[in-house]
């Protein structure tokens, strides 16, 4: 996990990078592969893209409202030092009307960014699957369907692998990140590199520089696909999501 200061700068320093994700035309006519299986314990909960950060208004926490962003790798749920906590020490995740989970938050200082940061812990061993160019986080309690998926494995941290400058990576997948793409390195520069996901090559692209362990892959890039992460057997799918331009 980001330490706390590294994740208040990951989010609230990137955000003037974020991008246009979507674009109009005939994009609506393509739907994924998988849209015949069955829909079966599944709950799905809108979401909308502020700042490039997922941010889920369907969610409330001890019966209160507030900005509430996804954190796929969080292990635990964060919720910002002034949010109105229940004085009991067990804590509810309401996710609209359809489900209520236990969660055992952290409280950290997130300086105006977000009220809470929904972690790994609200999914338990299940799976959740991120569709950007429709809004929706589905949360799948019967793992997520890998048809026609680039699949990834991983044993802590989502991450997948991708190409950096002719280099094989692996990158921890992180929708705390607003950025393309965050290196080892200076923290708060900028520079390009070539990057390729799969077989997705999206040229010469910026990216920035930070005091991570690891890279972390952020929203403008994932949002170029359909992003689907199991828990459960500690796997990510991706898929190329044409209805999306790079």
């Amino acid at each position: 996990m980001l330490s706390k200061s590294l994740l208040r700068a990951t989010i609230l320093g990137l955000a003037p990078f974020a991008g246009v994700l979507f674009a109009s035309g005939c994009s609506h006519l393509i739907r994924t592969p998988w849209r015949n299986e069955p829909i079966r314990n599944e709950v799905n909960l809108a979401f909308t893209l502020e700042r490039n950060l997922i941010r889920l208004p369907s969610i409330r926490i001890d019966n209160h409202d507030g900005r509430f962003i996804l954190g796929t790798a969080s292990q635990r749920t964060i919720v910002d030092a002034s949010f109105p906590l229940t004085a009991s020490s067990a804590h509810a995740l309401e996710m609209g009307d359809r489900e209520t989970v236990r969660i055992d938050p952290r409280r950290i200082d997130l300086a105006g960014a977000a009220d809470g940061i929904v972690g790994v812990e609200a999914w338990s061993a299940h799976a959740i699957t991120i569709d950007y160019h429709v809004g929706v986080v589905t949360y799948q309690k019967d793992g997520i369907h890998p048809a026609y998926m680039q699949l990834y494995s991983f044993s802590g941290e989502p991450m997948i692998n991708l190409n950096v400058d002719g280099q094989t990576l692996s990158a921890i997948v992180d929708t705390t990140v607003p950025d393309t793409l965050l290196l080892p390195g200076a923290n708060g520069t900028r520079g390009r590199a070539h990057v390729v996901v799969g077989t997705t090559d999206f040229g010469a692209i910026d990216v920035g520089y930070a005091n991570v362990a690891r890279p972390r892959v952020g929203n403008r890039l994932l949002s170029r696909f359909l992003v689907s992460i199991d828990y459960g057997r500690r796997v990510v799918g991706l898929w190329r999501d044409p209805r999306i331009p790079l």
